[in-house]
């Protein structure tokens, strides 16, 4: 006769308590786009959320010390001429923030502190070396102005974004479509996942492929080593 053992634990009674209306944002219209994506980014003074926009790819920033209800005409990021894929807030400025979109480019936004009046049309730096959509943005953890972008021609490229200029294009290591980039803690390896099963660590100063192995095609990976 075989007895069932239950495993006790101190959370085994603890309900969560949903969040007060005045805590939270709403009337967002969150991006429908089927795209593998947080659609979101926080930092220490904004959150940066992609939404439905006409006529291309939109995305508003809310203040964190402002909640509540959010006005239909909010003014919002907008540029693109295609739907936004991802967005990255800058790790040493709390005001710049990168976008990816449908239509092949990065930009790269100034936000002011205050609300603007109306829609931000204009970014500080547009750049331009992929061929199709990019889907993937992550800012350097340890070198200032450098960004990382990946997109559905299975390029990884490394901006300088005070400059505009291409740093580093990785055009031969992945066959197929890249699905998640993360660098380590100092930014000198990165590891990234792709639809060929394959997971790869890459020294970008070597331009090659230090550690590999076969994964799963949807997983997303993650350097914790120094």
């Amino acid at each position: 006769m075989s007895r069932r053992v239950v495993r006790q634990s101190k959370f085994r009674h603890v309900f969560g308590q949903p969040v007060k209306a005045d805590q939270m944002y709403e009337d967002i219209r969150v991006s429908k786009v089927t795209w593998d994506s947080s659609f979101c980014a926080v930092n220490p003074k904004f959150v940066a959320i992609i939404v439905e926009a006409g006529g291309g790819g939109a995305f508003m920033v809310l203040p964190l010390s402002k909640t509540g209800r959010v006005d239909k005409n909010h003014p919002l990021v907008t540029g693109h001429t295609a739907p936004i894929l991802d967005i990255d807030w800058c790790p040493h400025n709390d005001n710049v923030i990168a976008s990816a979109s449908e239509d092949t480019t990065v930009m790269v936004w100034q936000i002011p502190d205050y609300v603007p009046m109306r829609n931000m049309t204009e970014p500080v730096v547009t750049l331009e070396g992929h061929s199709k959509r990019v889907g993937i943005l992550t800012w350097h953890p340890t070198a200032r102005n450098v960004l990382l972008s990946a997109g559905g021609d299975n390029l990884v490229i490394l901006w300088n974004v005070g400059t505009g200029e291409m740093l580093l294009r990785l055009d031969e290591v992945h066959t197929d479509l890249i699905y998640n980039v993360c660098w380590n803690r100092n930014g000198s390896l990165l590891v990234t996942t792709c639809k060929d099963k394959h997971v790869r660590v890459i020294d970008p100063r070597k331009q090659q492929v230090v550690a590999g192995h076969d994964g799963h095609p949807r997983a997303r990976a993650q350097l914790t080593s120094h």
